[in-house]
């Protein structure tokens, strides 16, 4: 049987990512994207349509039926999981996530295998130049060359 617990470490970082995750929800507008080697997924979250629920004893954040993300026990001693539509990521601490900045927003990446996501709060909607603006924030952290990912992490 597999045993699962929360160490302390995990709670502190992972509760912390998931804080910093609620921030980026209490923008208006927040767009999502995963982008691997091959290409380019993106979504737009407008919060004033979408429920935001904020379950800070639960460690769990829900926005609408379609994003989720929760601080779990694992055997690792605790792991951040994100799901949004058919993506699932999971998070098991520091090197697998970036802070960017940009002139439109700011934004969290998230890592896993050769595959990033964007959680980005921007500042206003971006009605122009979506891809463009959302594939320069992912840029300033992950860039695949010959189809290898190269991330540099915040913490």
């Amino acid at each position: 049987m597999a045993v699962s617990n929360l160490e302390m470490h995990a709670l502190f970082v992972l509760g912390d990512l998931r804080a910093k995750l609620v921030k980026q929800f209490q923008s208006r507008f927040v767009y999502i994207t995963e982008q691997t080697a091959e290409g380019i997924y993106m979504a737009e979250i407008d919060t004033e349509s979408a429920l935001v629920v904020d379950d800070k004893p639960g460690l769990e954040l829900k926005v609408g039926d379609h994003f989720r993300a929760a601080v779990l026990p694992s055997r690792e001693g605790g792991k951040f999981e994100i799901r949004f539509r058919d993506i699932k990521l999971t998070l098991y601490g520091l090197g697998e996530y970036a802070f960017v900045s940009t002139a439109e927003g700011e934004g969290i990446l998230f890592k896993e295998s050769g595959r990033v996501m964007l959680v980005f709060a921007a500042h206003e909607q971006l009605q122009v130049g979506l891809a463009k603006i959302l594939k320069a924030a992912t840029g300033k952290a992950a860039k695949w060359r010959k189809g290898e990912l190269t991330f540099k992490a915040s913490e």
